[in-house]
């Protein structure tokens, strides 16, 4: 083995030992548990933080995480997957309809968990279709995300109007039946969601690594975040979401995750296989 070779693997496992060590820190001066996420994602969006404050290791990030709160609240918006729009993916909303609609309809009430809700693009448009199904009024949609400054983004309803168009389009691609300008108030730069799409939305700080279960769901929607999750992390959170399904219920997951040898992969029939629409079978 080369020098250069031998101190190239001596640095990965300094980085591995640092890296270890902020996530033990963080684990117990704040209490959120990222040992289990995909380590090369994990590992990327550290470094982006270490160079975005102009630090040197992620020893110095440590230090800077555990004696300064502030510093974990921009780590969390590093770490946090906010990448989402309006009805993203049209055709998921399009068998949402077709698929999951018509069993709601039967339900007296409906509960619904929008885990890793991010800054609530989705759970605007979930609402708009409930309201078209005429479902909304008797139905209590559950936003949840890790991070607390998405989550009072969500809640603010307000998004930039020049996605608007582009957001228009998804509308009208997933089965939209309305004029989707209805559905928000040009304020500026901004597009402000009604008020009456709000109120039967509960948004809420939720970890899916740490914390439990807190209702029982008639259906729910964890779209592209067990991708970020090692193996591990990943059986754990399937344990939740399952606990947390009222028999029968429906699970949606993105288009790269699926419960296909999973632990759980026999207490699911799938409903729509490209959308990734499971029912738990009891």
């Amino acid at each position: 083995m080369t020098e250069a070779r031998a101190n190239a693997k001596s640095g990965e496992a300094l980085e591995d030992i640092e890296l270890d060590l902020l996530l033990e820190g963080i684990l117990r001066r704040y209490g959120m548990d990222f040992r289990g996420y995909a380590r090369m994602s994990l590992r990327r969006r550290v470094w982006n933080m270490v160079h975005a404050v102009k630090l040197e290791t992620l020893s110095a990030l440590q230090g800077k995480v555990l004696h300064e709160p502030p510093m974990m609240d921009v780590l969390l918006q590093h770490l946090s997957v906010n990448t989402t729009t309006l009805f993203r993916d049209p055709s998921f909303f399009q068998a949402f309809r077709a698929q999951v609609v018509p069993h709601l309809l039967r339900a007296p009430f409906v509960r619904i968990w929008h885990a890793g809700c991010s800054t609530g693009e989705e759970v605007y448009s979930l609402a708009i279709l409930l309201q078209e199904a005429g479902l909304y009024e008797r139905s209590r949609i559950y936003a949840t995300d890790m991070n607390g400054a998405v989550v009072e983004r969500a809640r603010s309803g307000i998004f930039p109007l020049e996605h608007m168009r582009e957001y228009t389009s998804n509308y009208q691609r997933a089965g939209g039946s309305s004029s989707f300008s209805d559905y928000y108030t040009a304020d500026h730069d901004h597009a402000i969601f009604k008020a009456s799409l709000r109120e039967n939305i509960v948004f809420a700080q939720h970890n899916l690594v740490s914390d439990g279960t807190f209702n029982e769901f008639n259906v729910i929607l964890c779209r592209n975040v067990l991708i970020y999750f090692g193996p591990l992390l990943q059986e754990h959170v399937h344990r939740l979401l399952h606990q947390s399904l009222c028999h029968f219920g429906m699970l949606a997951l993105g288009r790269g995750e699926t419960l296909r040898h999973t632990v759980l992969e026999r207490d699911y029939d799938e409903v729509d296989a490209q959308e990734r629409i499971y029912r738990r079978r009891t």
